[in-house]
């Protein structure tokens, strides 16, 4: 098990990398305005046009806490869950499929609204391992 945590942990961290900096999401307006915005793009977006508090939430959500859990899969299983990284672990772990929920909510709002039509771009892909072999990873981790 170990072994394959090893495998997994990089793959989660490497695939958590490409899906903030990767576009996410196409959209287009008027046919020939064109928009493909990363994920770190869109929380900056938010904050320069003044909706700091969306920003944060957003921030948190799709970017704070899936960081903190790579760590802490990664703390845990260097120290051998000896530590308090395995508690809070689970706490954040409840948080863990609420970030793609947001993005899928962003691209429904899209497509839906009239207003732009969107497509999937590989970095909601790769956002979506990264939330997948993390959440395999952390329940390998807490069964050690």
């Amino acid at each position: 098990m170990r072994f394959f945590l090893a495998l997994l942990l990089p793959v989660a961290t490497f695939t958590f990398a490409l899906g903030l900096t990767q576009p996410l999401m196409r959209f287009e307006r008027l046919y020939f305005l064109e928009d493909r915005p990363t994920l770190i793009e869109m929380v900056s977006g938010l904050w320069q046009e003044g909706d700091a508090a969306l920003a944060a939430i957003v921030g948190l959500f799709s970017i704070g806490f899936p960081a903190v859990k790579i760590t802490l899969i990664h703390i845990a299983v260097l120290t051998g869950g000896k530590n308090r990284s395995l508690a809070l672990l689970s706490m954040v772990s409840k948080w863990s499929m609420l970030d793609v929920m947001l993005v899928a909510l962003v691209l429904f709002a899209a497509k839906t609204s009239g207003l732009a039509a969107a497509a999937i771009l590989p970095g909601l892909w790769f956002y979506a391992a990264a939330t997948l072999t993390t959440a395999i990873a952390a329940s390998l981790c807490a069964r050690a």
